[in-house]
């Protein structure tokens, strides 16, 4: 790992796992999704220590200062040790699972019993209320 050698901007965003893939990264070029020192830039950039690199992602920026140079993936300490990141607090979606499921309520038991039935499945206890009826009409007849 040589921190001071210039590489391929798709390649460091793979590096630093801003992507899962470096054809990711590349595509994000191609489309425009990334910007080096405010400029459109072709996946085959290099970048160096201190550039500005911005990263279009889900419809926010993330800004992201070149500490390190990487060419080569590693642990996620280690990438985040390679840049610094300026985005902004607030100006994007929290990306963790945390946040999506404290805004989403888990079903009902209710909810859960309806549909299980509208399914054509009753439950245990339904099926022992319908056998009851059915004998209590059978000693009716």
């Amino acid at each position: 790992m040589d921190a001071v050698k210039p590489v391929r901007v798709d390649s460091w965003l793979w590096a630093i796992r801003i992507y899962k893939t470096r054809s990711a990264a590349t595509t994000a070029c191609r489309a425009g999704h990334v910007r080096v020192g405010g400029e459109r830039t072709k996946a085959a950039q290099t970048v160096k220590p201190g550039d500005e690199v911005r990263v279009r992602m889900s419809g926010f920026d993330r800004i992201l200062i070149v500490k390190q140079t990487l060419s080569k993936r590693v642990g996620a300490p280690v990438a985040v040790t390679a840049y610094e990141d300026r985005t902004p607090r607030g100006s994007h979606r929290p990306c963790s699972p945390c946040g999506i499921a404290a805004q989403v309520a888990p079903p009902s038991a209710s909810v859960a019993r309806s549909t299980a039935f509208a399914a054509g499945m009753p439950t245990t206890t339904e099926l022992r209320g319908l056998s009851t009826e059915w004998r209590d009409l059978d000693r009716m007849s």
